[in-house]
C-alpha cells in the first residue's frame, strides 16, 4: 500500500510540474504550425566559411564538456578553432590508387553502382536506395546553388534517407516546421556548436546562410516525409573495442572489447567499409553505453529525477522528458521533436550546446530547455542520452503527430 502511495505522489508531482511547463510553454509557442509558403526569394550570395559562424567561446565550461560527444579526448586549447571542411571535389587523391577510385563499387540489394568518386562527391549525393524515400529534390541532392564550390546536397551529410550519422543530425521525421526553425536558427546566427572545432556545423550555418527560403521548405518536407527508424543499437558495456577517431567519429581498430568505457558513449559503425567508404545508408552503428546508465537515465527521463523521502516529495534536478517530448517520447509538432531512438552522441550535444548557450532558437522551447538542462552533470547526460537511444520507436508518422496534444 505505502509503494502504490508513493508511486501516486510522484506522478502526480510530475504531472503538475509538467503542467505547469506546458502552460508556459502553450502561452509563448508560435501559433502557426505549418510552413508557410513563401514567395520565391532571389539566391543569396555565397557565403564565406567560418567566420560567420564565430560564438562567444569564452563562457563554455569545458570541463563539463562531453569529448565523446564530439569525437574528442581533450577539450579544446584557448583560441583552437575549426578549419573549414573542404568543398567537394570528383579529383582522385594523391597517394592513391586511380583504378581503385574509379571501380564501380555495388552494395547488397542497391540495383545501383558508384566509383569512390562519386561517393566522395557530396555536391552530386548518390542514391544506393531510391525506393527507401521520396524523389530527392535539388537541394537534397545538390544543395544550394547560391553556396557556389562549397555547395553540397543535404544528403551528402545526412544521407538521402535522412537517417544521418554520430556525428550530424538524423532530421528524417521530424516536423517539417522544427526542421525549417533550425534551418532559419543556423542561418540568423542563434545556433552554434559549444565545441569551436565543430566543423560541420561552420559549414552548416554556410549552407543555411546561402540556402532560399523555398530551398529550407523543400529540404524541410523531404525529411519529414521519409519515415524514421533507428541506425543503431545500444549496448550496455565496461568494455569498448579500441578507437581511432576519423572526422569526429569513433572508429574500432579492433573486433574485441578491451578497453574500459569510462563513463563515455562510445558509437562506431557495425561495419566501417559500408558505412564510411561506400556510405551504405541501410548499415549502422553500435553504440556502447556504460552499465546501469540505462536505469539511471529512465530515472531522470520519467522523473527528473525526482524522489520520495519520508512521505515528501523531494523535487529532482531536471524536468520529466515527457512533460514536452510526450509520454512516449515521440515530440509535439510543430515544436517539439521526438527524441526516443536518436543517437546518444547526437542528443549529448544538443544538451551541452543548449546548457552552454551556444545552441539558441527563435522560439520559447530553447528557452525551457536551457531550464531543464542546467543542473544536469556530465554523468547525467550518459544516463539520460544511453536511455533516450535505447527506447523503442513507434510507427507514428511525422504529420500526425500534431493531433497529439
Amino acid at each position: 500500500m505505502k509503494q502504490r502511495v508513493t508511486a501516486i505522489a510522484v506522478g502526480v508531482a510530475c504531472f503538475a510540474l509538467g503542467a505547469t511547463i506546458q502552460r508556459l510553454y502553450d502561452t509563448r509557442r508560435p501559433q502557426q504550425a505549418q510552413i508557410p509558403r513563401p514567395t520565391p526569394q532571389p539566391a543569396a550570395p555565397a557565403a564565406q566559411p567560418p567566420a560567420a559562424a564565430a560564438a562567444d567561446f569564452s563562457k563554455i565550461d569545458f570541463s563539463k564538456e562531453p569529448l565523446w560527444a564530439y569525437g574528442r579526448t581533450e577539450p579544446p586549447k584557448p583560441g583552437e578553432t575549426a578549419a573549414p571542411q573542404a568543398p567537394p571535389t570528383r579529383n582522385l587523391r594523391p597517394g592513391a590508387d586511380p583504378a581503385e577510385q574509379t571501380e564501380m563499387r555495388h552494395v547488397e540489394e542497391s540495383r545501383t553502382e558508384y566509383s569512390l568518386v562519386d561517393i566522395r562527391d557530396g555536391s552530386s549525393v548518390i542514391d544506393w536506395f531510391p525506393e527507401d524515400h521520396p524523389p530527392m529534390p535539388d537541394i537534397i541532392e545538390h544543395g544550394p546553388a547560391a553556396a557556389g564550390e562549397q555547395k553540397r546536397g543535404c544528403g551528402s551529410c545526412h544521407l538521402p534517407n535522412g537517417k544521418g550519422r554520430p556525428e550530424n543530425a538524423s532530421p528524417a521525421g521530424l516536423p517539417a516546421a522544427y526542421i525549417l526553425r533550425q534551418l532559419n536558427d543556423f542561418r540568423n546566427g542563434l545556433r552554434h556548436s559549444a565545441d569551436p572545432r565543430k566543423a560541420n556545423t561552420n559549414t552548416m550555418i554556410l549552407l543555411a546562410k546561402a540556402m532560399t527560403d523555398e530551398e529550407m521548405r523543400q529540404a524541410a518536407e523531404y525529411f519529414s516525409a521519409v519515415k524514421w527508424t533507428p541506425r543503431f543499437r545500444v549496448v550496455e558495456t565496461n568494455l569498448v573495442p579500441t578507437t581511432r577517431i576519423a572526422g569526429e567519429l569513433y572508429i574500432a581498430t579492433s573486433n574485441k572489447r578491451t578497453e574500459p568505457i569510462a563513463g563515455r558513449i562510445i558509437e562506431v559503425p557495425e561495419d566501417e567499409e559500408q558505412t564510411e567508404a561506400l556510405r551504405n545508408p541501410r548499415v549502422g552503428f553500435v553504440a556502447y553505453v556504460p552499465v546501469g546508465s540505462i536505469r539511471k537515465g529512465k530515472d531522470l527521463v520519467t522523473l527528473g529525477g525526482m524522489k520520495v523521502v519520508n512521505g515528501q516529495i523531494v523535487q529532482g534536478k531536471t524536468t520529466a522528458c515527457g512533460a514536452c517530448h510526450g509520454t512516449d517520447l515521440m515530440g509535439v509538432a510543430p515544436d517539439v521533436p521526438p527524441i526516443a531512438g536518436r543517437s546518444p552522441s547526437y542528443l549529448a550535444r544538443q544538451i551541452f550546446d543548449t546548457q552552454q548557450g551556444a545552441r539558441n532558437g527563435s522560439n520559447s522551447s530553447v528557452q525551457l530547455m536551457k531550464m531543464v538542462v542546467d543542473k544536469l552533470t556530465p554523468e547525467d547526460i550518459v544516463a539520460i542520452t544511453a536511455y533516450l537511444a535505447s527506447r523503442p520507436v513507434p510507427a507514428v508518422p511525422a504529420d500526425q503527430l500534431v493531433a497529439r496534444r
